[in-house]
């Protein structure tokens, strides 16, 4: 036993290594970031946040597009220098510059892409002693005439009580009734101005809101105001208590509600409040559109706008920094119990016997619970809500709990922290990058912090022109670039746009991947597929190719609503530059090739076929000379270069074969091409054994070294077909020898063909 796992233990270490080595390979499919159909930076952006692309010019010559696209370490694996690759970044910037009292920082700028996500700290500081302004906002229908006298002397008492908690308290003053139209109101001539007529009492004409005293520190005469007020009268039981708390929260120049002060807006009242679209009952059906409508301090669209949403008010409230108390009999506690949990920073009051001594330890209790909970609010842009998301955690001091996105019994002195988490679903669906605000804004503080979101939905080149390509210091820029950066794709005198064979990233041509070799260029205007070899070296190794032109279809076709249809049906392509039936096969041209090769020595080659002149090259130096040809056959995934060739004053043939193949070539593709390279190399040996046997003395006759001359009679016996049994091994699986089993047909050198 111990035997066997010693002789088995250094092949399990080989197969563990091979594996490891290969787990480092990234491959096509194994990133969330590969995808056939990517061909820009943006697109690969988009797939997410560890998406990258490689802008490097050559990298991976000759794979598609897509090959760019892939985490950012694949890349590098693969020979993408970090300069060269484009990623999204997520930043967080806090501008330094902006200073605040209670909540910092108070602007932060995001940078995110699609998928990522980032944090931001906002801290928020419970001051010691705040400024307090306190506006009354009440109910002076006729049930409301007992608890307003008792209104008339909380003012001062109220002040003296505030001083434990705040050395600058001031006070304003504003009355509703309902809208004054019907049914809420009789609308009786007699019944507009004196609503109270029945009762012999002189009473004020019903209104929505009155604004009557604007805040103010001097508290004798916040009592003056009070004394002066007059009981008023309406018909149904439910009063427009909701409608007046939106003005007297919007209109902030009106009421007069400082910056530096907390806001608290005490709504007082016996009675349930209208709510939206009850307005329809006297046929008002415009929304509330949440403006203030003061003229004189009268609300003059009562009669003209809908009851506020429960949504609506609260967010005017928040907007404008301010704590509501709702200072209610029990009677109707329970009504406004559940209207209040929809309302945040509000605080609800019971007053069993409605005096000043209550309704003062209502507003102190209101205010120390109000400010020792710290709740805040983030709202986001509507447009950009389904793109972006939004978490709130808060942070509390000890003793404190916190609660959903709030801290309650915070201490003054001390500081609550949110950790807010704003993140990026996706791009927008025009392209456009769009910024986005995100505020948090604590609930009753006069002070909010702003996080506006930059989507990085385009690379770096795209949005500026820049070249990535190359070092910056190469990469030139014009105005007409900037304006359009295709236009630096375009040959001079064309309008394709990479020669039809790529496409223009930050005014640099990518070339498209062809089956048939590699295309390259700054316009994509060379490959190393349709010019001839010599010896292996493309062009002799004395040139370039250079064969696309920029022409209209390739100048093989007619553009037809704005598509190529070729003349050539073996021609395919956006462009009709494909055609890989357009070159000759080995098979088809070699006999033709070898006649020419074996009579170009003599000037004979008049009498060989002219199907494959074109792919004959002869040169001659004095007595002697050369002759070669290269042959090229084309699969799907490999190119073959088959070159023949005879050397100076000698008649022996030399054949090179030479197969180019990337490395991601499947297998199945790779046993055609070998199938079919054996059966163009067979054609080749059977030439090349034919010509050996000539050089044999035949009867009646000599043989001068170096050349050989066909007769009739040295043609009669040469067998028609050559059986031959070929075995071939392959470094990729399978790996055990196949063997083929050919039958090569043989042909004379003068014989004609098609």
């Amino acid at each position: 036993m111990y035997s066997g796992l010693r002789c088995f233990h250094p092949l399990l270490v080989c197969v563990l290594m091979v594996v490891a080595l290969c787990s480092r390979v990234p491959r096509p499919g194994d990133s969330v970031c590969w995808s056939s159909s990517l061909s820009s930076c943006s697109e690969c952006l988009k797939r997410g946040p560890q998406c990258a692309w490689c802008f490097k010019e050559d990298f991976l010559e000759g794979a598609a597009s897509s090959s760019r696209c892939d985490e950012a370490e694949h890349l590098r694996l693969k020979g993408c220098e970090q300069e060269f690759i484009e990623q999204s970044e997520t930043k967080v910037e806090v501008d330094a510059t902006s200073s605040s009292t209670q909540v910092s920082p108070e602007e932060t700028s995001v940078h995110l892409g699609p998928g990522s996500q980032a944090s931001v700290m906002v801290a928020v500081k419970q001051l010691e002693r705040y400024p307090v302004d306190l506006y009354f906002l009440v109910d002076v229908s006729a049930s409301m005439q007992e608890n307003l006298d008792h209104l008339k002397t909380v003012g001062v008492a109220l002040s003296l009580r505030m001083t434990q908690h705040s050395s600058d308290l001031w006070l304003g003053f504003g009355s509703f009734v309902d809208k004054p139209v019907s049914p809420y109101i009789n609308v009786h001539p007699s019944k507009l101005n004196n609503p109270c007529s029945d009762y012999e009492v002189r009473c004020r004409p019903a209104h929505g809101f009155h604004h009557v005293l604007s805040m103010t520190g001097n508290m004798s005469e916040f009592t003056r105001v009070i004394k002066r007020q007059r009981i008023s009268g309406n018909m149904d039981t439910p009063e427009g208590g909701l409608d007046a708390m939106l003005q007297a929260a919007v209109c902030q120049k009106a009421v007069g509600w400082r910056p530096e002060a907390k806001r608290l807006l005490l709504l007082m009242t016996d009675q349930p409040s209208h709510l939206a679209l009850d307005s329809r009952l006297a046929g008002i059906v415009t929304p509330n559109d949440g403006l203030c409508h003061l003229e004189n301090d009268i609300y003059t669209a009562s009669t003209e706008m809908d009851h506020p949403s429960l949504g609506q008010l609260s967010d005017k409230l928040l907007e404008n920094y301010i704590y509501s108390i709702f200072a209610v009999e029990k009677q109707q506690y329970q009504w406004y119990e559940e209207l209040v949990r929809l309302l945040p920073g509000t605080y609800m009051g019971k007053l069993g016997l409605f005096q000043a001594s209550n309704l003062i330890e209502l507003v102190v209790d209101a205010y120390k619970k109000l400010v020792s909970e710290v709740t805040v609010s983030v709202s986001l842009d509507d447009r950009a809500s389904s793109r972006f998301w939004v978490s709130v955690s808060p942070l509390c001091p000890n003793a404190s709990i916190a609660n959903n996105q709030s801290c309650s019994g915070v201490q003054p002195g001390q500081t609550v922290y949110f950790n807010v988490t704003v993140g990026m679903h996706s791009c927008p669906d025009n392209g456009v990058d769009e910024d986005v605000s995100v505020t948090v804004r604590p609930v009753g503080y006069n002070e909010s912090s702003v996080i506006r979101i930059h989507s990085n939905c385009k690379c770096r080149c795209e949005s500026t022109g820049h070249c990535l390509n190359s070092p910056q210091s190469d990469c030139e820029e014009t105005d007409q670039d900037l304006r359009d950066p295709n236009l630096s794709c375009q040959s001079p005198g064309s309008e394709l746009v990479c020669s039809g064979r790529g496409v223009c990233e930050c005014g640099r041509c990518v070339c498209d991947q062809s089956r048939l070799g590699t295309v390259y260029g700054k316009y994509c205007e060379k490959d190393d597929f349709s010019c001839p070899y010599f010896r292996g070296l493309m062009c002799g190794g004395n040139g370039v190719c250079i064969l696309a032109d920029g022409s209209l279809c390739s100048g093989l076709g007619e553009c037809v609503c704005g598509r190529c249809v070729c003349r050539d049906s073996r021609r395919s392509g956006r462009f009709c530059e494909r055609c890989p039936a357009c070159q000759s096969t080995c098979q088809s041209n070699m006999n033709c090739v070898v006649c020419h090769v074996a009579h170009g020595l003599k000037k004979e080659g008049a009498q060989c076929n002219k199907t494959c002149t074109a792919s004959v090259h002869y040169t001659e130096n004095g007595q002697t000379g050369d002759a070669w040809v290269q042959c090229m056959y084309l699969s799907i995934n490999c190119r073959y270069l088959f070159q023949i060739t005879t050397e100076a004053g000698q008649a022996e043939l030399h054949i090179n074969t030479r197969a180019e193949c990337p490395s991601s070539s499947q297998v199945g593709t790779f046993l055609s091409v070998c199938a079919l390279t054996v059966l163009c190399g067979l054609v080749v040996v059977a030439v090349s054994r034919l010509l050996l046997q000539k050089r044999h003395r035949p009867p009646g006759g000599t043989a001068v070294e170096g050349v050989y001359n066909c007769t009739d009679k040295d043609l009669s016996y040469i067998p028609k077909t050559n059986e031959k049994t070929v075995t071939y091994r392959r470094d990729r699986p399978p790996d055990r020898p196949v063997e083929m089993h050919i039958q090569v047909p043989k042909m004379a050198f003068n014989d004609p063909w098609q």
